[in-house]
């Protein structure tokens, strides 16, 4: 069945390509088959474009070739799988109203400027998205059960995900460059700051008398602040400290620093209770996704599909 199906597409292109039409066969030609449906040359490059344009900024040479040659079969794969998609839609009529797509169209327009909504090809596009959507709400989202042992399953695999990081309260003498070539007067004027530390001097009084700060006049406190907040300079050294201990001087594009630890609050692991819901959005998400992944499967394993790439 499939020979007499390739054989009676053989023919067909030869009817409905002369032969001395070679440029435009090399100007687009058929990449797939996908049951009794074709992707053309063009179909990959219309969805490979906006991918094409932003790897040939970012990369060059051999790494761009080989990124858009990547990139036009994760192109092409994305076109079968839609193609599958939209076929089962069909085979199980899957509609959208005018008036949902009236009313898509009106989003987009409003949404994306490049759409033209006189442009068949476009209006097109949004009718399959729309169909898409429906088509994996009834075969995924309807079908997704996630039970309360499941949900806790995942909070205990997960604790990190919903815990609050670690809180540092610090104090800290801050010196500003006064233009790019001030960095060794900032330099040179923590050192003395630091020497009077050494000396004895209270934290307090020599960030008075020291930061450009803002907070110089309580001392240099910072208040408390969360892992992931400081510059990273900043937060390594932080973590090596213990309560009441003075970093050496740290350099970051804000300033020069010498920062105290006052205090540290330890990493806090919310309740189930109250993440129940995010962790509940979760796994519907990756049951979601592994159920998708199975139906495209399916989908493929059931079709026929040649590649002519």
């Amino acid at each position: 069945m499939l020979i007499r199906f390739t054989l009676l597409l053989t023919f067909l292109l030869i009817a409905i390509w002369p032969p001395t039409s070679s440029a435009a066969y090399l100007q687009d030609r058929i990449v797939a088959i996908v049951n009794a449906e074709l992707i053309m040359l063009s179909d990959v490059k219309h969805e490979f474009r906006a991918e094409q344009e932003r790897l040939s900024r970012e990369f060059r040479g051999n790494d761009l070739a080989q990124r858009l040659k990547t990139g036009e079969y994760m192109a092409l794969t994305k076109l079968i799988e839609r193609k599958l998609q939209l076929q089962e839609a069909k085979a199980i009529r899957v509609e959208v109203s005018d008036l949902e797509l009236q009313q898509a169209i009106e989003q987009m327009k409003r949404q994306d400027t490049s759409f033209d909504p006189t442009n068949p090809n476009d209006v097109r596009d949004v009718r399959d998205q729309l169909i898409l959507m429906r088509i994996v709400d009834q075969h995924i989202r309807g079908n997704i059960m996630v039970g309360d042992s499941e949900l806790k399953r995942y909070y205990q695999e997960h604790r990190e995900q919903f815990a609050f990081p670690e809180e540092y309260q610090l104090s800290q003498i801050i010196i500003k460059p006064d233009s790019s070539d001030g960095l060794a007067d900032a330099l040179t004027k923590a050192r003395r700051a630091m020497d009077d530390l050494k000396r004895g001097e209270k934290f307090e009084d020599v960030a008075l008398q020291y930061s450009d700060g803002a907070n110089s006049l309580h001392g240099g406190r910072l208040g408390f602040v969360r892992q992931g907040e400081l510059w990273p300079v900043i937060e390594e050294a932080v973590a090596r400290l213990v309560p009441g201990g003075i970093s050496d001087i740290l350099e970051s594009p804000e300033g020069v620093h010498i920062i105290r630890l006052d205090d540290k609050k330890p990493k806090q692991f919310r309740p189930y209770e109250d993440v129940r819901q995010k962790v509940q959005e979760f796994v519907y998400q990756q049951k979601s996704a592994d159920m998708y992944q199975s139906w495209l499967v399916d989908l493929k394993n059931k079709a026929y599909i040649e590649i002519k790439f």
